[in-house]
């Protein structure tokens, strides 16, 4: 039986087309297993070496981490969902590299193609944003504004569709429009019934904390509320007295135990109008800009409801 052939770290390179060096790091690393030394101590490596180190190539030409090569070779019984679950994990990687990318590009246009004296100032804005950029801040926002008497399910609902996503691809007033919401989410409100709270937060519509008012109550019927008006919106319908609207009004009586009435829908226009914040306000203006006229905002499907009450008020004054 002929000796088993055995080949230099030189050769081994020689075979693969690499660099001595890169066959040294790699066997360094535990990734290449030597076969044996020679008599003065060089290290020698099979044939099998070399599919090996082609291997360990190819799965570095993805861009895997060393370890997660490694941990691959490892496998009993080949590649299989190891290699399928690796790739999936540097997709996910790379997909959120690009989506930073495309901010910082867009953030550089809007630096580039602003007025000179407004350079700075937007500057300072987009200087507070991560890329990609984070939405805690925004979710935090939400979760002090909400009343605390809520359960933890529907809070987490209310912030989910209160809080827009960036886009992965955005356009440079989309990156101004998210970093002025950042900045403005760190101020806090400054409607009338602030204090009101007693959280340090801001409230949100009619967020009171007398013993009569049910804000689960309430927030579960504007959910549905919300949803009719949407549709409304996505058909390019204007404010009109109809189910959206009963829905909402229905909501707000149901969560004081009252009756919904003429009166009790004059009083609530009163209200909504006392309890108007123009942060609240303006978050709903800068979280337009990141969403499409298919996907309206709850700050939109709100302005129309109020719409619709107060001409309902009118045409019945």
């Amino acid at each position: 039986m002929p000796p088993a052939v055995l080949w230099s770290i030189g050769e081994l390179a020689e075979h693969a087309g690499v660099t001595v060096k890169t066959v040294r790091f790699y066997s360094d690393r535990g990734l290449l297993p030597e076969a044996g030394r020679s008599s003065g101590g060089h290290r020698r490596y099979g044939p099998d070496a070399l599919e090996r180190l082609r291997l360990i190539r190819s799965l570095r030409t993805l861009d895997l981490p060393v370890p997660e090569v490694g941990r691959l070779l490892e496998q009993d019984g080949g590649l299989g969902d190891a290699l399928e679950d690796a790739v999936a994990r540097q997709l996910r990687e790379l997909g959120s590299q690009l989506t930073a990318l495309r901010w910082r590009e867009a953030a550089l246009r809007l630096l580039h193609e602003c007025p000179p004296e407004e350079r700075a100032d937007r500057l300072t804005l987009i200087g507070g944003l991560t890329t990609p950029p984070d939405t805690t801040p925004l979710a935090r926002f939400w979760r002090r504004a909400l009343p605390l008497r809520m359960p933890a399910r529907l809070t987490a609902a209310i912030v989910d569709a209160a809080v827009p996503q960036p886009p992965a691809d955005p356009a440079p007033d989309q990156v101004l429009a998210f970093a002025r919401l950042n900045a403005l989410v760190s101020q806090g409100c400054s409607g009338p019934s602030h204090s009101a709270t007693g959280k340090g937060g801001c409230p949100n519509e009619l967020a009171r904390t007398d013993h009569e008012y049910r804000p689960a109550v309430l927030y579960e019927g504007l959910g549905e509320a919300y949803d009719l008006a949407s549709a409304e919106l996505r058909a390019g319908r204007d404010p009109y007295d109809g189910g959206a609207l009963d829905n909402f009004v229905a909501a707000h009586a149901a969560s004081r135990s009252v009756r919904d009435t003429p009166d009790f829908r004059r009083r609530l226009r009163v209200m909504l109008d006392v309890t108007d914040d123009p942060v609240i306000a303006r978050y709903w203006e800068l979280a337009g800009v990141l969403t499409t006229p298919d996907e309206p905002t709850l700050g939109r499907a709100h302005a129309w409801l109020r719409a619709a009450l107060a001409g309902q008020l009118a045409a019945a004054a």
